[in-house]
């Protein structure tokens, strides 16, 4: 009996489990992420449902969103009149097997005969035959990998939105989390597969229309998994034209960095910023509304997303562009700090938030004050240190492009004026701080109304 429960194991980790690291984890024959500087890949698994698919197209339509549709043969049989809108707007219809059952406990040929079947379905409602495939739960077995012939697409995000418990607000607080390019999304249509709850996909509309809202805002793009290949296909041949020297040497920095982040604490500030609490210890700053940071005072210490920045960095093809990136990114970034440092207790009592940039010209039209830093050795040392450090980032093939003019200041923006923000400042802002953040804000612009609309002159905090 010990011998045979033995032999089930052996053969299950070879069949089942092997093949489902393989995939799932190292991302072997499947593709998972992009590589985009704008776009977004959605993709929507279990439908179509006469319900929820209609009124999810319809969603698509109004923001101008493409997306790949992974059917279920059995729920498509029911609705070719879907199959061929989701073909007429332009979006990719997929497989996602016959029935939704997992490849884990059916026999090889089974999974063929689903694949078969579903395609069957698909070319007979729309005219073209399915060339992209995903297994129930993203799970493979042993023999999928020589006898699926399409292309396997699984996912670099997914949020549990099949269960009706996690609620549209949560689930749009998980999705905001994801919002930036490269991603691809995994969401449901249809709540009748197993585990699922019937009115889910109800919530995920609510979510995915603010998604989309501020995805459009952002100026990125919604596409379907062909366009997100083919970008990735021209951006890794980018990639490969990067000297190794400077990959190794960006690779050892990444490192470094999540070092620093765990051994000082930093928190999570959004897609762009992490943070933290010190006493400040810098000489004393005198803010345009007559307060003052002085020594001991608590603010909190601002650290870009540095694996962000040098994807921007490396993705962009001189100084200029990476700083037009990185001022849309920052503008938007700025938001959602806002919005966690007024859910932390702790973070939105501080007096202000600091930090040190190289590229900070017109980051005043943010709410930032600039100061110089301080002559000494920790100025001198700072400056190498973001000199070195854009030489390394910059994609130019003119290496000094503009770097050396670019000169480290000291950034602080008071917290009532950042928290103005965010969409939750009503309740911790007095209406008297609201209207001093505003004429702080105010006076800022109007310093700055005479730059003009240049590159350098509009370029955020960095």
């Amino acid at each position: 009996m010990m011998n045979l429960l033995l032999w089930v194991f052996y053969f299950m980790t070879l069949y089942a489990f092997i093949p489902a690291l393989a995939s799932r984890l190292f991302g072997i024959r499947v593709f998972k992420r992009g590589r985009a500087k704008q776009e977004i890949a959605l993709t929507f698994d279990d439908g179509p449902d006469g319900d929820y698919t209609p009124q999810l197209l319809d969603l698509l339509k109004q923001y101008d969103a493409k997306a790949t549709f992974f059917v279920v043969g059995s729920h498509a049989e029911h609705h070719p009149e879907l199959l061929q809108r989701m073909h007429q707007e332009g979006h990719i219809i997929g497989i996602h097997n016959y029935v939704h059952k997992t490849n884990w406990f059916m026999l090889p040929r089974t999974v063929t005969r689903h694949i078969a079947m579903t395609n069957d379905l698909i070319e007979k409602a729309t005219g073209v035959r399915a060339a992209y495939y995903r297994p129930p739960w993203g799970i493979m077995n042993l023999f999928d990998f020589r006898s699926v012939r399409l292309q396997v697409v699984l996912w670099s995000a997914l949020f549990g939105d099949w269960n009706a418990k996690v609620g549209a607000k949560r689930l749009t607080e998980r999705m905001m989390k994801k919002l930036r390019p490269g991603e691809v999304l995994l969401l449901h249509d249809c709540g009748r597969t197993p585990g699922a709850d019937p009115e889910a996909p109800g919530d995920m509309l609510i979510a995915l229309e603010h998604y989309l809202k501020e995805g459009a805002k952002r100026g990125y793009r919604f596409v379907a998994i062909d366009e997100m290949m083919e970008l990735t296909k021209q951006n890794e041949k980018k990639q490969k034209q990067i000297p190794f020297w400077k990959k190794t040497i960006v690779s050892c920095w990444l490192v470094y960095e999540k070092a620093f982040q765990a051994v000082f604490h930093l928190k999570h500030g959004g897609d762009f910023f992490h943070y933290r609490l010190i006493k400040y210890s810098g000489q004393t700053l005198k803010l345009a509304d007559g307060r003052e940071i002085a020594k001991g005072d608590t603010v909190v210490e601002l650290h870009f997303d540095n694996k962000k920045l040098s994807n921007i960095a490396m993705q962009s093809k001189s100084l200029i562009a990476t700083v037009v990136r990185l001022k849309r990114e920052t503008l938007h970034g700025i938001g959602e700090l806002a919005d966690y440092l007024a859910k932390d207790e702790k973070a939105r009592v501080a007096k202000a938030v600091f930090g040190i940039t190289m590229i900070h010209r017109g980051a005043e039209r943010t709410g930032f004050e600039l100061f110089p830093l301080p002559k000494g050795l920790f100025a001198r040392l700072t400056r190498f240190y973001l000199h070195m450090l854009m030489r390394v980032l910059s994609n130019s093939s003119n290496k000094g492009e503009g770097i050396s003019s670019l000169d480290p200041r000291i950034l602080v923006m008071p917290m009532n004026r950042l928290l103005a923000h965010s969409g939750d400042e009503a309740q911790f802002l007095s209406a008297s701080e609201k209207r001093t953040a505003a004429s702080a804000e105010s006076k800022a612009n109007v310093s700055l109304r005479d730059d003009g609309d240049s590159v350098h002159g509009n370029t955020p905090a960095l």
